[in-house]
């Protein structure tokens, strides 16, 4: 099995145009679909992200801090999961409820192992 990483990018916070009623259906498919990632045992870990932060740019040593998102997508959560290969992370990503809450990208990335770093 291989390590992959989900990064679920949407417009903004998602959920601010939803009713709280809406807003309790989402999280609930949400909680199931982590539920059955899970039982599955292929879930090691998922967080949502906070909407503030940072984008620090740098190059030979120069660094700018700031909000510098040159398109109106932010990462707002993360997947780590574990899959036979990537058409299994794929199709395990194409199946989060995110999609149904409007409009939604997920970037799917292999983790490399490399020795020494745990």
């Amino acid at each position: 099995m291989k390590e992959f990483m989900l990064l679920i990018r949407t417009e903004g916070d998602h959920l601010a145009a939803m009713s709280p009623e809406q807003q309790q259906q989402h999280v609930q498919k949400i909680g199931n679909y982590i539920g059955k990632l899970m039982q599955e045992g292929k879930l090691k870990g998922a967080q949502p992200l906070e909407m503030d932060g940072a984008i620090i740019l740098g190059n030979k040593g120069v660094f700018k801090d700031g909000p510098f998102s040159e398109s109106k997508e932010v990462i707002v959560g993360y997947f780590h999961i574990v899959a036979k290969d990537l058409d299994e992370a794929i199709a395990i990503a194409k199946a989060n409820p995110v999609f149904e809450a409007g409009e939604a990208s997920l970037e799917v990335r292999p983790i490399k192992s490399m020795d020494g770093i745990n």
